[in-house]
């Protein structure tokens, strides 16, 4: 058993597919089936039970598929370790990023850290922050960027804090207007949906008039933009050029409303020169921050 079978067992777990894996692992289904069997052969025990739809892992094949993970993590660590025995920062950097964050920030970020240390190899995953948070627990990334709190017991550094808004196409002149106007809602992660409900459950004694529900941040800024209704919004997804309204939530104790961004890893992989590079890099980056001269704190009147 070598490195290209813990591959194959641990693609095979993952998809639950013997044709999917195959697909993933771009080679024939009959060549993926043959190697399977081989490896029980080699074992002496059934890895996989087949059926209908797709594979079920036996108890002996999660151990097996255990191992395998443990093998290919150890693998990569080493790899990764003696890459960086010397003084030039280079190897592979592994990053986890919140998909708004990938969206409207690490392009640039990415770009200025690459001309700065070319040698550094980067792979980007996005998703959810709750995700990116399994994956750094799971250690598939060696750096995290989540947006909102999530429990992380080693290091981590506040990258951004930025507005939540009330933006829309026309200026909203009275905050008490808001149940009765059209409201764009978007899908989010939890906490951030969290924040906002616990806004408005502490500012209303009603729901908001949702007309609106869309999957993106992105379709939902156009339909405002379009003033088909209000959303609330985190800064981060806003330009200068775009010609909308933006109202600051702020709490009860009249302190604004924010959304924070955190660079979550672990000390050892400071240990990595290229994870050190983009830590570094991360807490001395000129944060791009929003004009305020244009946001209108929130008031009732």
């Amino acid at each position: 058993m070598d490195e290209k079978d813990w591959v194959i067992l641990q693609t095979i777990f993952q998809e639950r597919n013997i044709s999917k894996a195959a697909e993933k692992l771009y080679i024939s289904q009959p060549a993926l089936t043959y190697r399977l069997q081989q490896l029980e052969r080699e074992f002496g025990t059934m890895i996989v039970a087949r059926g209908k739809r797709g594979v079920e892992f036996t108890a002996q094949g999660e151990y097996i598929a255990q191992y395998a993970r443990n093998m290919i993590l150890q693998l990569r660590n080493t790899k990764e370790f003696v890459q960086n025995m010397d003084k030039e920062i280079r190897g592979v950097l592994r990053i986890g990023v919140s998909g708004i964050f990938a969206r409207y920030e690490l392009p640039a970020i990415l770009k200025e850290f690459i001309n700065h240390y070319p040698n550094v190899e980067v792979n980007v995953k996005t998703g959810w922050s709750a995700e990116i948070n399994h994956l750094l627990h799971k250690e598939e990334v060696h750096v995290g960027i989540v947006r909102g709190n999530y429990i992380w017991q080693e290091e981590k550094y506040l990258f951004r804090e930025e507005p939540m808004l009330i933006v829309s196409q026309k200026q909203i002149k009275n905050i008490k207007e808001l149940p009765n106007l059209p409201r764009v809602n978007y899908e989010t992660d939890q906490t951030q949906k969290t924040l906002i409900d616990n806004w408005w459950q502490e500012t209303f004694d009603q729901p908001p008039t949702v007309t609106m529900e869309v999957d993106r941040i992105d379709t939902c800024k156009e339909m405002v933009l379009m003033g088909l209704g209000y959303a609330i919004l985190p800064s981060i997804c806003l330009k200068k050029e775009d010609d909308v309204h933006k109202i600051i939530l702020t709490k009860k104790n009249r302190e604004p409303l924010k959304r924070n961004t955190w660079l979550l890893y672990r000390e050892r992989s400071l240990s990595l020169s290229a994870v050190q590079a983009f830590v570094d890099f991360l807490k001395e980056y000129d944060n791009i921050k929003i004009d305020d001269k244009d946001l209108i704190p929130q008031k009732f009147e």
